[in-house]
């Protein structure tokens, strides 16, 4: 049987405010006045029968570019269907429930569980989730592993599908739990990638990959103690082999099949005002596939292992009634065992008579955190600790870095319907000498300094406020400033800095009207410094970045005799990013920015207790531009996927009948 089942998450709509921030279920409507002895309570647990509510929407899309699927939920033009539910059964400790999302669109998803409580259950999911990212021009088809080049341009829709079916049990049987469940996910589509052959070329690369994973558990608990230990297995597998032109075979290679095996062991001990809880875990990731064959290489195979080791110890205690004190210990251990052979050195396309092993790249961390707070009196409580982190790698630049952070946070209740929060934080990086290595990174400048292992120095600051001056507004503030010093780094990444914030207002007006805004901004400068004759730094490059996030939204209820209630949401987005060249002179980069509106207006009204209708409409509006982009064959020798920009207007008109069970 082949039909579409789809999800986008709920937790997407919880998680944003505005546009999809809003519930317009039948249940949400403002019925005062009418009958209201078929409604029942969601969140109510009823000991007998049937509960829940069916929604069937139909609407009507237009849009011209793919992109908007990710706002819309599916993208093209034309009528799109969509069934949820949120049913429940309860009858003599035996319960079931059956949920669902826009069943039928390209994002959607369906739950089902039954059991006994306190003794078994089981569970059956299905979720589908598409990433859209444009229509693409290409002069290469896929086919069979063989790019097939055309004289004429085609065109094809970038977009990724994630497939995924999950079946659950668990069980308990006094102080024993178990479970165990299973989830078998089909990822396929086209997504951008290149190669050179010899020429560079910008292609649709063909994705169809399936992922197991397997995951068991069995805990115990006493009176003051709980255990458990879990299984975890991970298996992916690429149905899309080597890729091939017709004049040249083996010109891409396939992500390589791969499994990963997890063994844990947690626990947790609480003994009067102390907590002890630890963790220890195993694993073991496997990749044997086969490797493309070419001149100087002498494995068929690559037997790649890579063993984990991961443990964790940490303690909670109450020193006296206004003092806590936290603290914990990680280490991780990532152990490469693949395979070391001699391998013949290219030079410029050209063999140079000397062998050298492939490095296997060892890791080693270990964590430190000792946090404690306390209450000097119902409105002032102090905060503070010590976070080390040690890391240590082998066949890099630099062997070992350590960092080192000490922070502390207020948190203020002294003035009338304000909650204060105020942070600082200290951090600094320092570690072994940093000496170029040979076996890794041969052509690059000794004067280089990789981001994540130079020497750093972080400053940061933090401030949150929540204002109640009345019992119908709250304005809740969140400020943040960072900066990052990389003052030992003459060529990378000397400086950034990392400011911005967030601001929301919420007003109940009356008891029918309620309005939302919201505002925030970020900012984000960076420093690099480069060489082009290889020696000391000779330009320079200055990189802002600056987003914007502007909202605001409102519900009023009570109209028709307490059966209609309307809403609106506006959301606006912009990111922009410029960067500045210093060389002899200035060269600014061309425009990189986006921006989005987006619109949703609704009505609900309650026909009668039981059921409900509700008419919608949302817009989009979507512009983006990227200098880099450019048409198929506009650049002599280069051949792309074509200008990926995009500049649309979408609409979705959508009308959803909703059915309250009695």
């Amino acid at each position: 049987m082949s039909f579409k089942l789809n999800i986008i998450t709920l937790g997407l709509l919880a998680a944003t405010t505005g546009v999809n921030a809003a519930d317009f279920s039948v249940q949400k409507a403002n019925v005062q006045g009418i009958k209201l002895d078929a409604y029942q309570c969601k969140g109510c647990i009823s000991k007998h029968g049937y509960q829940g509510e069916v929604q069937l929407s139909v609407g009507w899309a237009d849009s011209d570019d793919v992109h908007s699927g990710n706002a819309l939920g599916e993208a093209g033009d034309g009528i799109r269907t969509g069934v949820g539910t949120d049913l429940r059964y309860r009858h003599a400790g035996y319960q079931a429930n059956v949920q669902a999302h826009q069943l039928g669109l390209d994002n959607s998803y369906a739950h089902i569980d039954v059991g006994q409580s306190g003794l078994y259950g089981v569970s059956l999911d299905y979720n589908l989730l598409t990433q859209y990212d444009s229509r693409a021009q290409t002069q290469l088809w896929h086919n069979n592993g063989m790019l097939l080049p055309s004289d004429a341009t085609r065109l094809l829709d970038l977009q990724i599908e994630r497939e995924k079916i999950g079946l659950g049990f668990e069980a308990q049987y006094s102080v024993l739990q178990a479970f165990i469940n299973y989830d078998h996910e089909q990822k396929t589509g086209n997504r951008r990638s290149s190669l050179v052959a010899p020429r560079p070329v910008n292609f649709a690369l063909p994705v169809d990959a399936n992922t197991e994973n397997l995951n068991a558990g069995l805990s115990m608990e006493g009176d003051s103690w709980l255990g458990e230990l879990l299984y975890n297995g991970s298996f992916y597998r690429n149905n899309i082999n080597n890729l091939s032109l017709p004049h040249l075979p083996d010109v891409y290679a396939a992500t390589p099949d791969n499994d990963a095996h997890q063994v844990s062991l947690s626990g947790q001990y609480l003994m009067e005002q102390t907590s002890i809880n630890g963790r220890v875990a195993a694993g073991r990731m496997i990749q044997d596939g086969e490797l493309i064959q070419m001149n100087g290489n002498p494995l068929q195979s690559w037997d790649g292992q890579v063993d984990t080791l991961d443990a964790r110890v940490g303690f909670s205690s109450m020193l006296t009634p206004r003092w806590r004190m936290n603290g914990q210990v990680d280490y991780s251990d990532r152990d490469n065992k693949s395979s070391v052979w001699d391998f013949a050195q290219l030079e410029f396309d050209s063999l140079s008579g000397a062998f050298k092993q492939n490095v296997p790249m060892d890791i080693e961390r270990l964590n430190y955190k000792l946090h404690t707070s306390y209450r000097i009196n119902s409105q002032y409580r102090l905060m503070g600790g010590y976070d080390r982190k040690e890391v240590e790698r082998s066949y890099l630049e630099r062997e070992q870095t350590h960092d080192d952070a000490l922070w502390a946070k207020l948190n203020m209740r002294a003035l009338p319907n304000t909650v204060i929060d105020f942070g600082a934080r200290y951090e600094k990086r320092t570690g072994s000498i940093y000496d170029t290595v040979e076996a890794t990174s041969i052509e690059e400048n000794p004067l280089l300094r990789k981001f994540y292992l130079a020497d750093r120095e972080r400053n940061a600051l933090e401030l949150k406020v929540n204002y109640a001056p009345l019992d119908w507004m709250t304005v809740d503030f969140s400020g943040r400033y960072a900066k990052d010093d990389y003052a030992k780094t003459l060529i990378g990444l000397t400086e950034s800095t990392d400011y911005g914030y967030d601001i929301q207002l919420g007003l109940q007006l009356s008891k029918q009207l309620q309005f939302y805004a919201m505002a925030g901004q970020q900012w984000i400068d960076s420093s690099i410094a480069g060489s082009q004759q290889f020696s000391s730094p000779d330009w320079h490059s200055d990189i802002a970045d600056e987003f914007i996030n502007l909202g605001a939204g409102f519900t009023y209820s009570g109209l028709l005799d307490d059966r209609l209630t309307v809403g609106g949401n506006y959301l606006f987005a912009n990111s922009a990013s410029d960067t500045l060249l210093t060389s002899t002179e200035m060269h600014p980069y061309g425009d990189y920015y986006a921006y989005n509106h987006s619109v949703e207006l609704y009505g609900r009204y309650a026909l009668s207790g039981s059921v409900g209708l509700k008419l919608s409409y949302q817009y989009e509006r979507y512009y983006d531009t990227d200098y880099a982009q450019s048409g198929v064959n506009s650049i002599p020798g280069v051949i792309t996927l074509g200008e990926l920009n995009h500049n649309y207007n979408a609409h979705l008109l959508m009308f959803t009948f909703s059915y309250l069970l009695p």
